[in-house]
Order: C-alpha cells, then structure tokens, then sequence
C-alpha cells in the first residue's frame, strides 16, 4: 500500500510510520511540527519507500500519485499542548480533517481517524464502551480537545454517509512508549522524568482516578489492524487493565529505582475520575488485545528516558 500519515513526526505518528514500513508499504509523512519532531523518523530519511512532507494541514492538501489508506493522527494530544494551543487544536479537528477526508475522496483512500478515549469526557459509565456518547464540557478548558475529536467523528462519519467514503475511527486510551516528550505534561513520562531526577512524584487530586496504560507497540498494531479491515464504525483501541494512578507512580518508582517522594496537587478542572476501555469490539471486528504487560512496556519506557538523560 501506499499510506499518508497526517502528524508522522509525532509519538503515535512515528510508530505508525515503523510498523507500516516494517510490513512493506510506502509511507508519505506529513507534519507542520508544531508538536512533533523530525528525529522520530530520521531513521528512515533515505529510504526510497518514505518520504517527509512539511505542511499544516489546515491548509490546502495535496499529494501526487495514488493513495490506498490516509491515518489521520495530526494534533496536538497532550494537556499541556492543546490548553497552550487551543486554536490550533481546533482548526486540526476541524479544518484538518475535512481536507483529509477530501484527499482520500479524491484518491479513494480507506481513511482512519485518530479519535480519543476524551470523547467520553469525565465518563458516567465504566468501563466505557463505544456506544456510550460521552459526558463533555464542550466551554471548559479541555474541551477543545474533546470537542475537535468529537467534531472530526461526525466529519468522516458524514464523509462516509454522503460521499461514500471508506471510513474508520479509532479510539484512542492512554498510551505510553519511546518518543514521548518528558514536559508534554502526560502522567507516564511526567513521572517518569521526576523518578529518574529524583524530583518529587507530582500526582493531582488524592491519587484514587484511574487510568488504563497501552504500550505502543500493540496500540499501533490494532491501528494497523484497523486500516486492513472494512470497520466503519467506532473501535477502542486500549488496554482495559486499570489502575490508580497511585498504584502506577508506585510502579514508576520501583522500575526506576528512585527514592523520589509524592506529592500532591489539586486536580485539574474537567479531569476524567476514570478511564477503561471496553475492547469487545476491537477483539471481535479487529482480533485484536493487547499483549505487552505494563511492567515490560514500562521498563522499556523507562530505558529510553534514560538514555536521553546521557
């Protein structure tokens, strides 16, 4: 196949472009790095099946010759990223998805959406499965993001209704690995970052909302997955085992070793109580589950930043 990614120099971007060139395909990146970083995929600069494309997205799209498959994975994802850019946030959500979703009309591209478990919003149901339609605070400081996510949905799924364009959505729960920013403001290489400094371990609230931790690696296989099949309907993509987030920074302190302490902070307005997928359908339509436990992601995690402290 030959594939775009929209945000390929990004974290889950970069991982996308690994796996789609490991399994023979040819990858076109584009990203304006606002947020992303070209030495994510310097490894495959040269390399005749990928190509670099420098461009925002919100502008005018256009790329030469044919196109099997478009993953929209542009945007800025972190909390830290979308308060400090939330217009930018927006018109990705928006802007950017319509000229994508125009580029794989034209092209007759299978286009996936990287969607968000922050659809759900501070969710009312637990664990959340992809019939529940959210609790959002579309005017609250986070609803930029959970709002651009919630519109790019309906875009491609009017896409696909109207123009018959075949359409896919991921939904995307926490995810952690190599290529993570330590100040993108995420718990996993925010805490991390802290333990190896011997920094205090900075939780918010009292350390009892939970999270659900993915590696990349199986997150990017489901996409992968995703873009083979014809499922057109919404599909969490996640690892359903949940903790505390206390029970994770004691999980961060043990593989690092760190003698850090915890401290605490009040709890950011609008932020989730809880987050688990329900994965049902992705073992169903996709055959897929997670297969990395946390413990090994995480001390894979943990070597990267170590290795960037040097």
């Amino acid at each position: 196949m030959r594939v775009l990614v929209t945000g390929g120099a990004g974290f889950l971007g970069s991982h996308l472009c690994d796996l789609l060139i490991r399994e023979g395909n040819e990858v076109i990146a584009m990203d304006n790095l606002i947020t992303g970083n070209p030495d994510n995929i310097q490894h495959h600069f040269g390399n005749p099946k990928f190509k670099f494309v420098h461009h925002d997205i919100t502008e005018f799209m256009y790329v030469e010759g044919e196109l099997d498959g478009i993953l929209h994975f542009a945007s800025p994802a972190s909390p830290i990223d979308y308060l400090e850019l939330p217009i930018q946030t927006l018109k990705v959500g928006a802007l950017g998805t319509h000229n994508a979703l125009g580029l794989a009309k034209k092209k007759g591209a299978r286009f996936i959406l990287a969607s968000s478990s922050e659809v759900y919003g501070d969710p009312l149901i637990h664990p959340q499965e992809e019939s529940y339609w959210g609790n959002v605070n579309p005017i609250g400081p986070r609803g930029v993001y959970d709002e651009a996510k919630r519109f790019a949905e309906a875009m491609v799924m009017a896409y696909h209704r109207a123009h018959g364009v075949d359409t896919g959505i991921v939904r995307i729960f926490n995810t952690y690995g190599s290529r993570m920013r330590s100040i993108d403001g995420r718990v996993v290489p925010t805490f991390i970052t802290q333990a190896l400094r011997g920094d205090p371990l900075t939780i918010f609230g009292d350390g009892s909302q939970t999270r659900s931790f993915c590696f990349v690696d199986d997150l990017v296989r489901g996409i992968y997955k995703m873009l083979l099949s014809r499922e057109k309907n919404p599909v969490n993509i996640g690892n359903p085992t949940e903790m505390t987030i206390s029970e994770f920074a004691q999980s961060v302190l043990e593989l690092t070793e760190s003698n850090s302490t915890i401290t605490y902070k009040d709890l950011p307005q609008d932020d989730p109580k809880v987050r688990q997928p329900d994965i049902r359908r992705a073992k169903e339509v996709l055959d897929w589950e997670p297969g990395v436990q946390l413990r090994d992601g995480l001390a894979q995690t943990v070597e990267y930043f170590r290795q960037l402290k040097k």
